[in-house]
C-alpha cells in the first residue's frame, strides 16, 4: 500500500496533466469573467484538427510567446513547467540509477541541449509520479537471465514531502487559473430566459461546468431540479442554454428544450 503523500501527489500530478490542453487552449482565449464557462468557449470555437492537438506541442519555456491572449494563463503554464521540470531534475539527482540507453531515464538540460525537458510537461509529471510512488525500484531481470540492479532507489520522506507540496501548489493554481476549483459564481448580467432567476455557474476539478436558477421549482425550464429543488442545466445542456440566453439578451424568442 501507498504512502497517503504518495497518493495524494500522484493525484496532484495526474490533475495537471489531465488539465494541461485545456490551460494551453486558454493562453490562445482571452480570459473571461464567468460566462460562459471556459470549457464552453474552447468547445464552440472553430479551430481545426492541428490546433486542438495542443499535448504534442513544444513546451511553454521553450516555444516564443509574440501575443498571447491571455496572459495570465501563460504565466500559470510557465511556472508549473519550470516546477515540475525543476522537480524532476532533483529527483532524478537524488535517486536515478537509470543507464544513459533506458527510455525510463531523466536527462538533465544543458547550455545547449534542454534534456528531458524537450519532451513537455506530461513526461515530467509521469517522471515525478513514478518516483514518489517508487515505481521501478526493484532488481531487475534482462532478456538473458542477467540480474541488473534497478534504476532507480526509493525516494526519501523529506524529498516525497518536497514533491508532494510541489504537486499540491501546481494543481491548484492551474485549477484556479482555469476556474475549475470548487466554486459558485453568480453568472452577471444574465438572467433566466424562462423566469428571469439569477443563474448561478457550477465548476470543479473532477465536473463539467453546470448551471442552476435560482428560482426553485417555478422556474418553467425545461431541465431536471437538483436535491435543492433548483433548475440545473447540466454540462450537456449547456450549449441549448447559450442559444436561449442569446436568444433573449436579442429579444427573440426563446427556443424550447427538450427536458
Amino acid at each position: 500500500m501507498h504512502n497517503p503523500v504518495a497518493v495524494r501527489a500522484a493525484e496532484n500530478l495526474a490533475t495537471i496533466r489531465n488539465h494541461w490542453a485545456e490551460l494551453l487552449l486558454a493562453i490562445e482565449t482571452p480570459p473571461a469573467d464567468v460566462w460562459p464557462p471556459r470549457q464552453l468557449v474552447h468547445t464552440l470555437r472553430a479551430v481545426d484538427e492541428e490546433q486542438l492537438d495542443v499535448e504534442e506541442r513544444a513546451p511553454l519555456v521553450l516555444r516564443e510567446h509574440p501575443a498571447p491572449l491571455n496572459v495570465d494563463a501563460l504565466d500559470t503554464g510557465l511556472a508549473i513547467e519550470r516546477a515540475v521540470f525543476d522537480l524532476a531534475d532533483t529527483l532524478a539527482a537524488a535517486v536515478q540509477h537509470a543507464d544513459l540507453d533506458d527510455p525510463r531515464r531523466w536527462n538533465y538540460r544543458s547550455a545547449t541541449d534542454p534534456g528531458s525537458r524537450a519532451h513537455g510537461l506530461h513526461w515530467a509529471a509521469l517522471y515525478v509520479e513514478g518516483r514518489v510512488l517508487d515505481e521501478d525500484t526493484e532488481p531487475e531481470l534482462l532478456d538473458d537471465d542477467t540480474l541488473v540492479s534497478a534504476p532507480f532507489t526509493p525516494l526519501p520522506e523529506y524529498l516525497l514531502r518536497e514533491a508532494a507540496l510541489v504537486a499540491h501548489q501546481c494543481a491548484g493554481r492551474l485549477l484556479r487559473t482555469l476556474g475549475l476549483d470548487h466554486r459558485a459564481t453568480p453568472v452577471p448580467g444574465r438572467p433566466c430566459p424562462w423566469c428571469g432567476g439569477e443563474l448561478t455557474l457550477h465548476t470543479g476539478p473532477d465536473q463539467g461546468p453546470s448551471v442552476t436558477c435560482g428560482t426553485g421549482p417555478q422556474c418553467p425550464a425545461p431541465v431536471p431540479l437538483t436535491l435543492t429543488r433548483r433548475r440545473v442545466w447540466e454540462w450537456h445542456d449547456l450549449f441549448a442554454l447559450v442559444t436561449a440566453l442569446d436568444a433573449a439578451e436579442q429579444g427573440g424568442e426563446v427556443p424550447p428544450m427538450a427536458a
